[in-house]
């Protein structure tokens, strides 16, 4: 709810701008900036409270708490008064705790006084009165669990979900449905489009069936049937036909026969086949398939010559009489060949029933291998569950985003062709972006998560949306450093980093074979505006201006981790807009960097092949390092459309975590390995 009337915010804002209500939209700013409700997010109103408890602030608490009270508690049922009394009394005893704690006895002995009356005729504060005379009360066994770190936890967790839950079951505008509206919209379409989809390809095979039925009627019935038929099939045939044959008839009978699939070894008795047996063939024509494919592969061998054979006899006119001849010495041939063969059989019979034994570990061999970060390598397969294949591009991809809803993916290749596609309920491709100007970096907008943003390395960063599927704003950033090597959205979507850097020399990118200068290219790191498309303010970077080759946010924006072409290492406070640490973390360049998973370290991917987990509440110490191996970290060959190859230094992610920061993913030249951190 809270990501909604944020969004409903922002829209109502945009409103008032464009019709011009700029009164009506100070004050709407003066009151979200006074919203008690603080825009129905549990963190903030959670916040407020600690706030308040920190400060002493007893009258400005029970304030606060009346006004929820009156805001969202009392429209519940009376079944959940009961909680509400109870999370009321532990915020009061949580207030009590930090006075005490706090070594605040005037603030204890005022609290007390002031709500005497309303709390000496509750027996659960019956005792409490006691607590500012007792002289260790963290100590006492009546009031030592609320002392402990564990309770004001589970306060405050129960006090956080019990809002949650509240507001969830809010009754909501249905202007706060937006969102909803559209996405269910969005689906409606993709289904209409799968259905679409369906519906021509069932048209298509319907038309295709229907053509295959138009030529069988117009062909005679023994042309129509005559892959199932032998050559005893074909003596009958011609016997049952009460009119002369010529040779004229014979040769056109002849150009039919080399593309039937005929078995000789099906008339191998010859002579001793009767008309009887040979209309009975020819009548049932599924008994005369399973004849055929029992006998089809001891026969393989003599097929073509078979086949030659015989249009050899009929394209000369010489007497059918001849045939059974011919096959009883191909009969001979035969079956001096079987007693081979039926070995060569059960051989591979049994080869395929030690197959079918272990399917498990035939499989095995092609999941994907896991190692353990720091030990000895070890075989754990992950399963696969579905894979599917996007080959909508020509060339090698350089990068591959998806967006904050998790519904669309970006990539982009070494041609400069950006592909924005879905995958889900069907993998289409939903936008193509041609580019002039080569681009080196893309990243998604955080708000709204339809724009893209795209750097180019003429020292412009195109704004484009997808949905419009048009450009709406072209930023030049610095004609003096023309790459722009990383793009990173801020989390709370009102702006986006920017690294731009100067050309590099001429050998940072080279043909394969040759060898590659680390030197630190200039560079500047910018913060850009996306509401107002202006820079904000450029980072002070030091001890002097270098490339940034990678950027990342942490879960809130309040934190930027930054890699350059030094070596170094740059946390910045986005909120001071300053640098808070910096560190030499690689031999070279470092090329990739991400926060951990609980956000308490940083593991960064550099120029020497080491892979590190940086601590960042001690600058500079390692956690742990591992070395991979050379094909992990590049250079990478890339090759483009027309065929041409190049080696280029690594750009974009070199890793990555899963949802639970327990497996990363790396980079290899046969295929990702995956480690246990």
């Amino acid at each position: 709810m809270a990501s909604a009337v944020e969004r409903t915010d922002d829209l109502v804002r945009e409103y008032l701008i464009y019709r011009g209500f700029t009164s009506t939209l100070k004050h709407l700013d003066s009151e979200i900036k006074s919203d008690k409700d603080k825009g129905f997010r549990v963190d903030k109103i959670i916040d407020q409270l600690q706030q308040l408890i920190q400060s002493y602030d007893l009258a400005g608490l029970k304030e606060y708490w009346a006004y929820l009270d009156r805001r969202l508690f009392s429209r519940l049922e009376d079944v959940y008064r009961p909680t509400v009394n109870k999370l009321r009394t532990s915020l009061y005893r949580f207030y009590v705790i930090h006075t005490v704690q706090m070594k605040n006895s005037e603030k204890t002995q005022e609290f007390f006084q002031k709500q005497a009356l309303e709390l000496q005729t509750q027996p659960e504060w019956r005792d409490w009165f006691a607590l500012p005379f007792i002289p260790a009360p963290e100590q006492n066994p009546s009031f030592s669990p609320y002392f402990s770190r564990q309770w004001a936890d589970t306060f405050l967790v129960s006090l956080h979900n019990f809002l949650s839950v509240l507001f969830q079951c809010m009754p909501q505008p249905v202007l706060l449905s937006f969102d909803n509206e559209v996405q269910r919209i969005k689906t409606v379409q993709e289904e209409n489009e799968e259905l679409r989809q369906l519906l021509f390809a069932l048209q298509v095979e319907w038309r295709q069936k229907k053509d295959e039925e138009m030529v069988h009627h117009k062909l005679p019935p023994y042309v129509q049937h005559m892959d199932r038929l032998g050559d005893t099939e074909l003596d009958l045939v011609f016997s049952q036909r009460n009119v002369n044959m010529t040779t004229p008839s014979r040769n056109f009978f002849s150009t039919f026969l080399p593309q039937t699939r005929r078995a000789p070894g099906k008339t191998a008795p010859g002579p001793q086949s009767s008309p009887t047996q040979a209309s009975l063939g020819r009548k049932d024509p599924t008994a005369a398939q399973s004849a055929k494919a029992k006998d089809l592969p001891s026969a393989k061998d003599l097929k073509m010559p078979s086949v030659s054979t015989a249009t050899v006899d009929l394209a000369t006119g010489h007497s059918l009489k001849r045939r059974p001849h011919d096959h009883e010495k191909e009969r001979k041939e035969l079956l001096s060949k079987l007693p081979q063969q039926s070995l060569e059989k059960k051989t591979d019979s049994d080869l395929d029933a030690q197959t079918e034994a272990l399917p498990d570990q035939t499989d095995s061999t092609n999941q994907t291998r896991v190692c353990e970060v720091g030990g000895a390598a070890v075989e754990q397969p992950f399963i696969k569950l579905s894979q599917e294949e996007y080959g909508e591009h020509h060339s090698s991809i350089m990068h591959c985003r998806v967006d904050c809803s998790g519904r669309r993916v970006a990539s982009l290749d070494v041609d400069g062709v950006v592909k924005v596609w879905a995958f889900n309920p069907i993998m289409q491709t939903k936008a193509t972006i041609m580019s002039k100007s080569p681009l080196l970096s893309l990243e998604w907008a955080a708000k709204p998560d339809r724009l893209l943003l795209l750097g180019s390395g003429v020292g412009t960063v195109k704004l484009y949306d997808t949905d419009a599927k048009k450009n709406l704003y072209e930023m030049t950033i610095d004609d003096v450093h023309p790459r722009i090597l990383s793009l990173a959205c801020s989390p709370s979507g009102t702006s986006f980093v920017c690294s731009a850097a100067a050309q590099a020399a001429p050998s940072g990118v080279v043909t394969e074979g040759d060898a590659r200068v680390s030197a630190p290219v200039s560079g500047q790191l910018l913060l850009w505006d996306t509401k107002t498309v202006k820079q904000q303010l450029q980072f002070a970077l030091e001890p002097g201006p270098v490339a940034i080759n990678c950027t990342a946010f942490n879960h809130n924006g309040n934190l930027l981790v930054t890699g350059a072409a030094d070596g170094m290492i740059r946390l910045f406070d986005m909120q001071r807009y300053e640098s808070a640490l910096s560190w030499k973390a690689h031999d070279g360049e470092v090329y990739s960097v991400e926060f951990s998973y609980d956000e308490n370290t940083v593991f960064s991917i550099g120029e020497d092949g080491k892979f590190v987990q940086w601590n960042i509440h001690r600058c500079g110490v390692k956690q742990s390092e591992y070395s991979l191996s050379q094909d992990a970290v590049g250079p990478f060959v890339l090759s483009g459309y027309s065929g041409y190859k190049q080696v280029q230094v690594p750009r974009g992610r070199l890793f990555a975590f899963d949802s639970e920061g327990q497996h990363v993913l790396t980079c290899s030249s046969s295929g990702g390995v995956i480690y246990r951190t």
